[in-house]
């Protein structure tokens, strides 16, 4: 694995991926305080901006420790925070990486997470240098389950009454893609 000594900024069609900041405190407050936009999360909806702000102050840590890269997905005319991704833990030994990702609602459905999560998926395999990719997203969540498979994630199992948000428990379903499975997809697209 090959962790970047900076921070690695991806830019798409649409959106610039980048280190999250101060100023991203409000857009992560309006997604994650958001009850549908967090149904399926493993955790409850944000109350207070203060844990917005809390929020970000720890993902700022991720980069500096190496405990993850999380970008923040940011439309490049006004830099607003759409939503944002992550790689994280990292098994240097395995070379293999955690994925997980969120999307503000009113930014469903027109193709912004597929666009981020290629770049992301691209930047992972390639000068990361990881092996495989490992996700994992509750199975009533249809729409994450898709953006998954239409990446060529594989559905590997399913971990059983793993996560209790409140007083709800769920089920994962657990999913791998392989670097040799992404290039091949790549090349014949």
């Amino acid at each position: 694995m090959n962790f970047p000594s900076a921070f690695p900024v991806l830019r798409t069609e649409r959106l610039v991926l980048r280190e999250v900041a101060d100023h991203d405190v409000p857009a992560v407050f309006e997604m994650e305080s958001d009850p549908v936009a967090m149904r399926y999360w493993s955790k409850p909806p944000m109350r207070d901006i203060s844990e917005a702000v809390a929020s970000v102050e720890r993902a700022k840590t991720f980069f500096p420790t190496q405990a993850g890269l999380r970008w923040c997905l940011a439309t490049p005319a006004d830099d607003w925070t759409i939503g944002h991704a992550s790689l994280f833990a990292f098994s240097e030994q395995s070379g293999r990486a955690d994925i997980g990702y969120g999307l503000a609602r009113r930014h469903w459905g027109q193709g912004y997470m597929h666009e981020a999560l290629v770049a992301i998926v691209d930047y992972a395999f390639g000068p990361l240098g990881l092996r495989r990719l490992e996700a994992d997203a509750d199975p009533r969540n249809a729409p994450s389950c898709r953006a998954l498979e239409r990446l060529g994630f594989v559905r590997e199992g399913t971990l059983r009454e793993r996560w209790q948000v409140g007083d709800e428990i769920s089920d994962t379903a657990f999913y791998g893609l392989l670097a040799r499975e992404w290039r091949e997809r790549r090349r014949s697209s």
